[in-house]
């Protein structure tokens, strides 16, 4: 392993190594190597590297060293900068887990269920990239997780640059067990007065954070900007069920089938005592929990 001392160290440890891999805090990196997935031809170490274990301000944003540990973020002072990151980085899974964990790594492995990356996306937070000869880019963090821009040979995530919004965020959580767990669903819910909007980010439903814009701007064009801003219950619930229908689209009606639909041969007839067209139970108990999260996130920001 190789464990240089800067960012640019690291970089041209990673050109000069291209089969080599960097690594943080391992969390994922060392879970799919203890499954068989990966077999790194070697290891480029990021934990030496204090330039990205902290954070500055920059131009109304702040930049987010991506060594920053999901402990660190959730620490009181963090938490007042970015309230929604520090709770997502707390719900991150057992202490030994935030304590090694990263912000850039969550990013690099864009896991589903990774707990910032909806944060992230609902904040619209751009990533600066570090390339070979200590040149630099940035990309919005969406562009990275859909696939559109990706990391290029001997290029690292150094630094998530968030804007600054000095108003309410929150982050909620579902997990199929009590207590630290992995997201069934997630959702992110940011206030920007200056824009006067509302955005929602929903993870681990979909292979990357899903934004209803729909919802956004309809929920937006009701709050009251001026005042209390404060919705009626009903209002909340209709949000929350705008989001989740988004996020969880009733499914494509099937074309018609010329096989009886009780024939078990067809393989369009209805399952589990599901009518066609419907969605299956388990998919409709997620769509009701998102529709819940997304509905509780938005009254919590708005008190």
């Amino acid at each position: 392993m190789t464990l240089p001392g800067s960012l640019d160290e690291a970089v041209a440890a990673l050109a000069a190594m291209p089969t080599a891999v960097p690594v943080a805090g391992g969390t994922d990196l060392m879970a799919a190597v203890n499954s068989g997935l990966l077999r790194p031809a070697g290891l480029v170490g990021l934990g030496r590297i204090s330039e990205i274990k902290g954070w500055q301000y920059q131009d109304g944003a702040a930049l987010l060293g991506a060594g920053l540990t999901h402990a660190r973020m959730g620490r009181p002072d963090f938490a007042a900068l970015m309230p929604a990151l520090a709770a997502a980085a707390r719900a991150a899974g057992p202490p030994q887990i935030r304590n090694a964990g990263t912000l850039g790594g969550n990013i690099a492995s864009a896991q589903p269920t990774g707990d910032t990356l909806p944060v992230l996306a609902a904040l619209e937070a751009s990533l600066v990239i570090a390339g070979p000869g200590g040149t630099r880019r940035e990309i919005p963090i969406g562009r990275l997780l859909a696939g559109l821009d990706m990391l290029r040979p001997g290029e690292l995530i150094g630094y998530v640059r968030v804007p600054l919004l000095h108003a309410p965020q929150t982050f909620l959580k579902a997990t199929g067990r009590t207590g630290p767990g992995r997201a069934i669903a997630s959702v992110a819910v940011v206030l920007d007065p200056a824009r006067r909007s509302v955005r929602c980010a929903v993870g681990a439903v979909a292979p990357m954070p899903l934004r209803p814009f729909d919802a956004e701007r309809w929920v937006s064009s009701i709050v009251d900007w001026d005042g209390d801003r404060t919705l009626a219950p009903d209002a909340l619930a209709a949000f929350g069920d705008y989001v989740a229908a988004a996020c969880i689209p009733d499914p494509v009606p099937e074309p018609p089938n010329p096989l009886s639909p009780h024939d078990p041969h067809d393989p369009h007839a209805p399952r589990d005592g599901a009518e066609p067209g419907t969605l299956p139970p388990a998919v409709l108990h997620l769509r009701r929990t998102v529709a819940t999260l997304a509905r509780r996130a938005l009254g919590r920001a708005l008190a």
